[in-house]
């Protein structure tokens, strides 16, 4: 006799909250951005490196960290794309208004990449190797997220 399952099939919307720890150097980053309106990042004691955002253990070198220092709210883009397509937005569970430009920033001051929005769609106004500034939220709506940060502007070619 062949061995059957009788599945069940439901659908519909189901609430599932959860929360996460981004453990101590990344609470202090987001301590910085929505009390200072600054980046920190954490420079390892063997290479070197600054790393942002901060983390607990270098990852070319698997070192300890704990030298935080302050960096720039300037950078320069790296990589972008424009996205064109649907995408719920995970803080707020709704779609993303499109197209919106992904950026990866080189933080002055930071040897790693730091992926944000970038407040440019066109594609023919935005390149690799162009500067760009941190907007944040006004201090009154600073969450002490991600989400504080509204987007990096274009500030030179």
């Amino acid at each position: 006799m062949e061995n059957r399952e009788l599945l069940t099939l439901n659908s519909g919307d189901l609430a599932m909250p959860y929360e996460w720890s981004v453990g101590l150097y990344g609470s202090r980053f987001f301590q910085e951005i929505r009390e200072k309106r600054r980046f920190l990042g954490i420079r390892c004691p063997k290479c070197q490196k600054v790393l942002v955002p901060p983390r607990r253990i270098c990852g070319p070198c698997f070192q300890k960290l704990d030298e935080l220092v302050e960096l720039s709210d300037q950078g320069t883009i790296k990589a972008f794309s424009v996205v064109n397509y649907p995408f719920i937005d995970p803080a707020t569970g709704k779609q993303r208004p499109i197209p919106y430009t992904y950026g990866y920033i080189n933080l002055d001051g930071s040897d790693n990449i730091f992926s944000h929005l970038i407040n440019e769609i066109d594609e023919s106004k935005i390149k690799v190797g162009m500067k760009v500034k941190a907007v944040f939220k006004d201090p009154a709506d600073m969450e002490g997220n991600i989400q504080d940060i509204r987007y990096f502007e274009i500030v030179s070619k």
